[in-house]
């Protein structure tokens, strides 16, 4: 099928003096928001997986089917994931730019030059867009204008998003990011200044999680840390097999941490003590893929090209849907929805009861970027260089009128 063919087939909390809010919301002035613990939600798609905690979870509602609304093109292929704030489209290419797109049209706003691939997704907080290059700086820049206000070098490249928290005893937000030099880094918003750095035994190459004044991510020294968000202390590590690596993010949700692994397995474990629930195996393939979390279900894709529903509480695999190969990027539900791109060139929309097919789109190069879920529309990154925005189909009776 040749790409561009479409087939229609019927919160935050307070802990102490730190306050962790979610991503969208941070659009707001600190202290502007009430929100509830249990759930944290996204105003915007501003962070990778949609809010702090990696939920991979959007708001609203997708439609049976959608229609390309348009496409942006930029040199080179695209793994990093869009993010979506007030009414832009951020994202980075291995053309070693950040893009800013304007939503409704897809124009380019302006292009921000670093000097290697930019693979890790962005974050937005508070009119400032956030981003890891490969050349092994973390950069600052003005979400309107493009402006560079900071950059910090670290030792070795940054792959994965940056995650924030604010500290409400200093009025502040905190950057927290990790990088191939080994280490979970935490730099003051608005200067850069470097407040710590974690350090651990191999690449940090996954977006931390942030939930109860925590940071919380896996690293290819096989361990899943859990770190003091106001100081930067170890609070737990929890140790797995020597082949272990989580070269992905975590989730949390209840108490529970979601992640995959080069060991061949998706795992659920104990945000305290570390206990490991379940352990959901493979025999032959890794877990790359990032969860995403709703309604007692955990989706998840694998190197064993397919896509899996599993149970929360148990690991109990509900479906698993087969594509044509590895699924390393990560799926978002939004509603009774589930959407993901594959290896195989594919978009794909199940539901996310069965797991049975809604629509697809053949886009003809390989994805490995995350979707963007923002007010009904979908937004993906392809090998072939270009962000697809997709949107609902016209109601045939009103275009009429």
């Amino acid at each position: 099928m040749a790409p561009g063919v479409a087939a229609n087939e019927n919160d935050g909390m307070s802990i102490g003096n730190l306050r962790i809010v979610a991503v969208g919301l941070a659009l707001l002035s600190p202290g502007s928001v009430a929100w509830s613990a249990a759930q944290p939600r996204a105003v915007d798609w501003s962070s990778y997986r949609g809010d702090t905690r990696m939920s991979g979870r959007a708001d609203g509602e997708l439609g049976e089917a959608l229609e390309l609304a348009w496409t942006f093109e930029t040199e080179a292929a695209i793994v990093s994931s869009p993010v979506v704030a007030d009414g832009r489209v951020f994202i980075g290419s291995d053309d070693g730019k950040l893009y800013a797109v304007d939503f409704s049209t897809g124009e380019q706003l302006w292009a921000f030059e670093t000097q290697d691939m930019i693979e890790a997704p962005p974050l937005v907080v508070d009119g400032v867009v956030y981003v890891g290059s490969t050349d092994f700086f973390f950069y600052a820049v003005k979400a309107e204008t493009g402006e560079l206000l900071w950059k910090v070098e670290t030792d070795d490249k940054i792959v994965g998003g940056a995650n924030f928290f604010v500290d409400d005893e200093l009025g502040e937000t905190r950057i927290i990011v990790g990088s191939y030099d080994g280490a979970l880094h935490c730099y003051r918003a608005k200067t850069g200044e470097e407040l710590w750095a974690y350090t651990t035994d191999n690449y940090v190459n996954g977006t931390p999680a942030v939930v109860e004044g925590r940071a919380v991510f896996g690293g290819c020294d096989s361990a899943l840390h859990v770190v003091d968000l106001r100081t930067g202390k170890q609070v737990e590590r929890v140790q797995l097999c020597s082949e272990c690596h989580i070269a992905g993010s975590v989730a949390i949700d209840s108490g529970k941490v979601l992640f995959g692994h080069y060991g061949n397995a998706f795992v659920c474990v104990e945000l305290d003590g570390g206990e490991t629930n379940w352990a959901f195996d493979d025999s032959r393939q890794a877990f790359f893929s990032s969860p995403a979390i709703s309604d007692g279900r955990v989706v998840f894709g694998g190197r064993n090209k397919s896509l899996h529903c599993v149970a929360l509480e148990t690991g109990e695999l509900l479906w698993k849907k087969k594509t044509r190969r590895k699924i390393d990027g990560s799926s978002v539900i939004c509603g009774d929805k589930v959407v993901f791109g594959s290896g195989d060139g594919r978009l794909y929309i199940l539901r996310l009861d069965d797991g049975e097919d809604i629509w697809t789109y053949e886009i003809g190069e390989s994805i490995f970027s995350s979707p963007a879920v923002h007010a009904g529309h979908v937004l993906i990154g392809a090998n072939d260089g270009v962000l697809y925005a997709f949107g609902p189909v016209p109601d045939v009776a009103e275009s009429d009128d």
